[in-house]
């Protein structure tokens, strides 16, 4: 199943674009598909759209001024716990994409952030999914979020 059209609008901090649709908020950030990406077929293999939803998910974090090293610096660890991609266009080598990303479900001890992935050239989205974290302490034991990240998914543009 196709999934619908992405219109984004690029907002005051051109960090950030709403979809025209649906009034859905996105981080964006671009990137390259690397040769060393790509599989056998030409195609950029499955996997990597997890380097990508990575990539797009610290970049948000950085442009908060919460980069992932200072969260681990203050005693969080965050590894994911389950992940979801949908394909429904291949990116090819050299492609430029535009990684969206924003923060969903905040829980006591989780957080999930979706991800959409277009090819920047037509705005054909590539990738769809979330990966969703547990809080830890460095015993990796679950603990509750920390009140940076909180403060972060509230003042995420709505």
């Amino acid at each position: 199943m196709r999934p619908k059209p992405f219109d984004p609008e690029i907002q005051d901090n051109p960090s950030y674009v709403r979809d025209r649709k649906t009034g859905i908020c996105w981080h964006r950030c671009e990137m390259r598909t690397l040769y060393v990406d790509t599989d056998r077929s030409q195609v950029v293999y499955h996997a990597n759209y997890l380097r990508y939803f990575e990539f797009g998910r610290a970049e948000l974090m950085r442009d908060a001024d919460y980069p992932y090293k200072q969260i681990e610096a203050s005693g969080y660890i965050y590894p994911i716990i389950k992940t979801e991609l949908n394909y429904f266009s291949p990116l090819f080598y050299d492609d430029l994409m535009y990684i969206h990303t924003r923060p969903t479900t905040l829980e006591l001890v989780k957080v999930q952030f979706d991800y959409l992935i277009v090819r920047a050239e037509t705005g054909e989205i590539a990738c769809t999914g979330f990966t969703r974290h547990c809080a830890v302490n460095s015993n990796h034991i679950p603990v509750e979020i920390d009140d940076r990240t909180i403060a972060l998914w509230k003042q995420f543009p709505q």
